[in-house]
């Protein structure tokens, strides 16, 4: 009998029953349960191997480079950082009202650890995310256009809940590349949730975008609605190698 439910439970597509119910057999009879209780034990385990499984399949989709944790994040570093605002944030509501998130600072500050934090927090909510750094994502955009799979590329993008937009600055875009760029952001306004981080602020995004005309057109969508958030303080990576520094004079022998 064992062997047919075997055969049944792989037919259902019940991964999980196939896998527990023996075990939890023997302990719903050493516990004296009834039937129900039972299945309900092995329904619930079902269901929450499914969900794992999605989020598992989300993580996956949204090609983070690396995986940051907001519970991992230190305030403390920023003291100007209103931490309330931003575990506030990670409850996702903003995804559902399509607003953007803009995080400005130097270098080393976290922006990229913040954005990948709530970005996470939205795919354990069910939300479908993607994380590009801007270059290759107006490289993805241009390469598109050259074979002709531009359109197919922007239809993927508005399916999404969110898209993270990382270290928007750092290298200048071709007039093409800055065009591809505030296309696709159009597409996504007031449609799909943006997370963006830039070490630039407003005033010098024409540095990057080289058209005063179009870098207006940008901000002026992007920062409707927007949740726009500064880092102040000094670099993370200076930090640790300051403290790495004097670790290595106070271990260091006094001289003879």
């Amino acid at each position: 009998m064992s062997e047919l439910l075997d055969t049944y439970l792989r037919q259902l597509r019940l991964p999980t029953f196939h896998e527990n119910y023996q075990p939890f057999a023997v302990d719903a009879a050493r516990q004296n349960l009834d039937y129900p209780r039972y299945l309900l034990a092995l329904a619930e385990q079902e269901v929450l191997r499914r969900e794992q499984n999605r989020i598992t399949r989300r993580i996956k989709a949204a090609r983070f480079p690396v995986f940051k944790e907001l519970a991992d994040f230190d305030f403390s570093a920023l003291p100007n950082l209103n931490k309330a605002r931003i575990l506030d944030l990670a409850r996702g509501e903003y995804i559902q009202r399509r607003e953007p998130i803009i995080f400005i600072g130097n270098p080393g500050l976290g922006k990229s650890h913040l954005a990948t934090g709530l970005a996470l927090a939205a795919c354990r909510q069910g939300y479908k995310v993607r994380f590009w750094t801007t270059a290759s994502l107006v490289n993805e955009l241009l390469q598109a256009q050259n074979e002709y799979q531009l359109q197919k590329v922007m239809t993927s993008a508005i399916k999404l809940n969110l898209v993270v937009l990382d270290e928007l600055g750092f290298i200048p875009f071709t007039a093409q590349g800055a065009q591809m760029l505030f296309t696709l952001c159009s597409e996504l306004y007031e449609r799909v949730a943006l997370i963006i981080t830039t070490n630039l602020m407003f005033a010098d995004w024409v540095q990057v975008f080289g058209d005063e005309r179009l870098t207006a057109a940008l901000l002026d969508r992007l920062t409707h609605h927007a949740h726009i958030i500064e880092l102040i303080g000094e670099s993370y990576r200076f930090r640790q190698r300051m403290q790495t520094g004097e670790e290595e004079v106070e271990s260091e022998p006094n001289a003879i």
